[in-house]
């Protein structure tokens, strides 16, 4: 029997530090469906892997990843970098979850309680290809282990992450702690664009972003999985609706589930 205060120890740290990616954290260790948790070191989550450095490739490439999806914008891509090939050879799929940077403002009231949770539910219908896309690709464990990322790591990011986490059988309340762990992420991002990225500080004092959607609140993504469960009924058949059968998500299951320590 494993002592759990050992394998509390031998666990490694979810958020993995680089110089200029705030938000890069390791999806495992959640306690999942069957009495099972997410495996280590297979499934992470990030920002803008663009702004790796070459001198952080060892680091990466230390993770093993094999997959690097990019939810961003083409015009994202285009103007910002997409992952840098001198710091690991992977398997690169841009697969973006909108084409345009949405206008916050345009959209409402953005003050109003679950303005940012409507969003997601746009940006998921938006997104349909993308998810479905990473849902099979984690049904092939050749491509694991497997990150994905949008700018920020939140918004875009935090669709799929729950999705992904909801279909392993992580509870709704673990998806939303997990959800809520970017804000951290947010500030030290804004600290650090102060200093490095003085045109995004000036675009952003021209056009403030609104504070609903720079936050990584938590009843944000508590509204969003429970209208998932209003207009699909179960996350598997939200699954299905995007053309991922159950044979893909027992794969997936297989692939990133491991027996919970006794």
């Amino acid at each position: 029997m494993v002592d759990p205060v050992e394998a509390l120890a031998a666990e490694p740290e979810r958020t993995v530090s680089f110089e200029a990616v705030f938000n890069f954290r390791d999806l495992g260790g959640y306690p999942a469906s069957e009495g099972r948790t997410v495996r280590w070191r297979r499934l992470f989550r990030a920002d803008g892997l663009n702004r790796l450095r070459a001198d952080e490739g060892r680091q990466f490439r230390s993770l093993g990843i094999a997959t690097v999806i990019d939810l961003r914008t083409p015009e994202e891509a285009e103007v910002s970098g997409r992952f840098p090939t001198e710091v690991a050879d992977v398997s690169y799929h841009h697969w973006p979850m909108f084409d345009v940077v949405p206008d916050w403002h345009s959209y409402g009231d953005v003050d109003s309680p679950g303005y940012l949770a409507d969003r997601y539910v746009e940006m998921l219908e938006s997104g349909r290809e993308a998810v479905a896309g990473t849902l099979h690709l984690l049904g092939d464990a050749t491509s694991t282990p497997l990150v994905f990322h949008c700018a920020a790591g939140k918004d875009r990011t935090g669709i799929l992450a729950a999705l992904v986490l909801g279909l392993l059988g992580v509870p709704d309340e673990v998806i939303v702690e997990d959800y809520a762990l970017s804000h951290e992420a947010m500030a030290r991002m804004g600290a650090w664009a102060l200093d490095n990225m003085p045109e995004v500080v000036e675009r952003a004092r021209r056009a403030p972003y609104p504070a609903s959607v720079a936050e990584a609140n938590p009843d944000t993504m508590t509204r969003f999985l429970g209208h998932l469960r209003a207009n699909h009924g179960t996350l598997e058949g939200l699954a299905g609706d995007l053309g991922v059968g159950n044979d893909v998500l027992e794969r997936m299951r297989g692939n990133l589930l491991v027996a919970a320590p006794r």
